[in-house]
């Protein structure tokens, strides 16, 4: 139980918090016992957990890593650091010159702008708003 003294418009009031079931509090006010209806919250979305190795921690089973395709002249622009798609600036199609801002990413509560990184044409987009992208992912192919 937590007790709370509060003094609105000059009266005093006594408050005690007690039990708290699903969105129903308890709660007593100078004596008067009342149920108090809050507010359900939004269940929180899961998000993917990023595990980073200590330093010298037995090393982890190694993962199986797809080789990089061989180059053709196309250029993935690769996200800079991991983080979550707030926005995408360009279209499959579009024509783009080296340091146009492609994308908008979210990392450490900051909006990052991602460039082109060469002049070309747009011939894949690999993220969606909202996704969330790790550091090195291919974001967009420029040709």
């Amino acid at each position: 139980m937590k007790e709370y003294k509060y003094k609105i418009n000059g009266n005093l009031y006594k408050v005690t918090i007690g039990d708290i079931e699903d969105n129903i509090a308890h709660v007593e006010v100078n004596g008067t016992h009342y149920k108090v209806e809050m507010e359900k919250q939004p269940k929180p979305v899961a998000k993917p957990v990023t595990v980073r190795p200590m330093p010298n921690a037995p090393a982890a089973p190694a993962q199986v890593v797809k080789p990089a395709a061989p180059s053709t002249g196309k250029s993935g622009v690769k996200s800079p650091l991991p983080g979550v798609i707030l926005d995408i600036k360009v279209n499959v199609g579009d024509t783009v010159k080296k340091g146009q801002t492609i994308i908008i990413l979210e990392a450490m509560k900051m909006e990052n702008n991602i460039n082109a990184d060469k002049d070309g044409k747009v011939t894949a987009i690999n993220v969606n708003k909202g996704d969330s992208v790790l550091e090195g992912n291919d974001l967009v192919i420029i040709e």
